[in-house]
C-alpha cells in the first residue's frame, strides 16, 4: 500500500489555512462594512478582487519562480500572504484591505500552483490522485470548518480576529512546510532546453485545453448553485435561517467524502469518475430546481451535490498532469486559472438568472446545463484521446 508523504498533509493544512481566507468573507461582511464606513456590496468587492487574484497569479508566479526550490517558492508565497492578512487586520483603509485582499489571492494562487508539483513529485505517478484528493481536500476542511469557525470568531471578537487567526496559521504552515518539504531544485530538463519554451510547448496540446475546459465548466456547474444555496434554502424552500448553517455543514461533509474517495479512483479511472461525478452533479442541481420548495428534497441534495462535485475534483487536478507531463508547473498554474474562471462565471450567471427575476430554482437548471456541458468536454477528450505519451515524470522534490 502506498503511503502518501508527511509533506503532502503538510500542504493539506496549508491550502487549509489559506483556503479559510478565501471563504471566510461570506459570514463577514455585514460587520466589515459597517466597521469600514462603506456599504455591503462595497464590502463584496473584496470577495470579488480576491477571485481576480487568484485568476492572475498562479500562471504569472508560476512562469517567475520556475527555476525556484519549490520549498523556497512556497515559504515565499506563505510569508507574504500572512503579511497581507497582518496589514488587513490593521488597517482602517477600506482601499488598503481591498489591495491585501488582492496581494493575498495572487500568492495564494502560486502556492496552489506550486503545491500540486510538488505534491505529485512526492509520490508515484499511480498515487496522484491521493496526493491531490490531500491538498485539495484543505479547502474541503476549510469550507466545513474554517468558514463556520471564522464566522463564529468574527461575530465574537470582531472581523480583525479572524485575520489575525489566519495570518497565524498560515505562519504554522509555513513552519511545517519547512520542517517537511524537501529543499531540492527542480531539474532542467535534458538537452539543455529552455524550460519555459519546453512548459510552453507541452501546453499546446488541444487536449490540455480541453482537460482544462472540463474544470472551469465544472466547478461553474458546481458554484452556480453552492453560491445561492443559503438564500434558495430561506427564500424558496422556506427553511429557517437558524437552518442554514447546518445544511451547509451537511454540504461541507458530502464535500470531505466525495474528495477522498474520488482520490482513491482517479488514477486508475479518470474517466469513469469524471462522468459518474459530473452526471451526480448534473442530476442533482435539476432535482434541486424541481424540489426548490421542499426541505426534504433540497437538504439532501445539498449533501450529494458537495460529494459529487468534490469526487471530480483529483481527476480534474491529475488529468493535466498526465497531458502536459513536461510542463507540470505551467499545467498547474492553467488548471488553478480554470478552476478559478469557474469560481467567477459560475455564481456570474446565477446572477444575471435572478436580476432577470427567474427566482432561486433557476440556478439548478443553469448548474444543470453546465453540468451537461462539462459532460460534453469529457465525452469529446475521451473519443479524441491520442495514444498515451510517455513522457518524463515529474522530478521528485526530494532528491539532492
Amino acid at each position: 500500500m502506498i503511503t502518501v508523504p508527511l509533506a503532502v498533509y503538510v500542504l493539506g493544512v496549508a491550502i487549509f489555512a489559506q483556503g479559510t481566507s478565501e471563504l471566510m468573507l461570506a459570514g463577514l461582511l455585514p460587520e466589515m462594512a459597517a466597521d469600514l464606513g462603506v456599504s455591503v456590496p462595497e464590502a463584496g468587492l473584496l470577495i470579488s478582487g480576491f477571485a481576480l487574484g487568484m485568476l492572475v497569479g498562479a500562471p504569472v508566479l508560476a512562469v517567475l519562480t520556475l527555476r525556484w526550490p519549490r520549498r523556497d517558492a512556497l515559504l515565499a508565497f506563505m510569508a507574504v500572504f500572512a503579511v497581507t492578512h497582518v496589514v488587513g487586520a490593521m488597517t482602517s483603509s477600506y482601499g488598503v484591505l481591498l489591495a491585501t485582499r488582492v496581494a493575498g489571492a495572487f500568492v495564494y494562487a502560486g502556492f496552489w500552483a506550486v503545491a500540486a508539483v510538488t505534491a505529485i513529485g512526492l509520490v508515484p505517478v499511480s498515487a496522484r490522485g491521493r496526493a491531490m484528493s490531500v491538498v485539495a481536500g484543505g479547502l474541503t476542511v476549510a469550507t466545513l470548518v474554517g468558514l463556520p469557525a471564522g464566522t463564529l470568531v468574527g461575530q465574537s471578537l470582531g472581523w480583525r480576529a479572524v485575520f489575525w487567526a489566519v495570518a497565524a496559521l498560515s505562519a504554522l504552515a509555513a513552519a511545517g512546510v519547512l520542517a517537511t518539504v524537501p529543499a531540492a531544485r527542480p531539474e532542467p530538463p535534458a538537452g539543455g532546453e529552455l524550460p519555459l519554451r519546453a512548459q510552453v510547448r507541452a501546453l499546446a496540446r488541444p487536449q490540455v485545453w480541453l482537460a482544462c475546459a472540463t474544470t472551469a465548466v465544472s466547478t461553474a456547474a458546481l458554484l452556480v448553485v453552492f453560491a445561492y444555496l443559503a438564500a434558495l434554502l430561506v427564500d424558496t424552500t422556506g427553511l429557517a435561517p437558524a437552518w442554514v448553517a447546518g445544511v451547509l455543514a451537511l454540504y461541507g461533509l458530502g464535500s470531505l467524502i466525495g474528495i477522498t474517495l474520488g482520490g482513491r479512483v482517479a488514477d486508475s479511472r479518470p474517466f469513469a469518475l469524471l462522468f459518474t461525478g459530473l452526471s451526480g452533479v448534473t442530476l442533482v442541481s435539476a432535482g434541486i430546481a424541481l424540489g426548490a420548495e421542499a426541505a426534504w428534497a433540497v437538504v439532501p441534495l445539498a449533501f450529494l451535490l458537495g460529494g459529487f462535485g468534490f469526487a471530480v475534483n483529483p481527476a480534474l487536478n491529475t488529468r493535466v498532469f498526465a497531458l502536459a507531463a513536461g510542463a507540470p508547473a505551467l499545467a498547474a498554474a492553467v488548471n488553478v486559472a480554470a478552476f478559478n474562471t469557474g469560481i467567477t462565471v459560475g455564481p456570474w450567471l446565477g446572477g444575471l438568472a435572478l436580476a432577470a427575476g427567474f427566482g432561486y430554482g433557476s440556478i439548478g437548471w443553469i448548474g444543470a446545463a453546465l453540468g451537461l456541458g462539462a459532460l460534453g468536454t469529457v465525452a469529446l477528450a475521451r473519443v479524441t484521446r491520442a495514444p498515451e505519451v510517455q513522457a518524463a515524470p515529474v522530478e521528485p522534490v526530494g532528491r539532492a
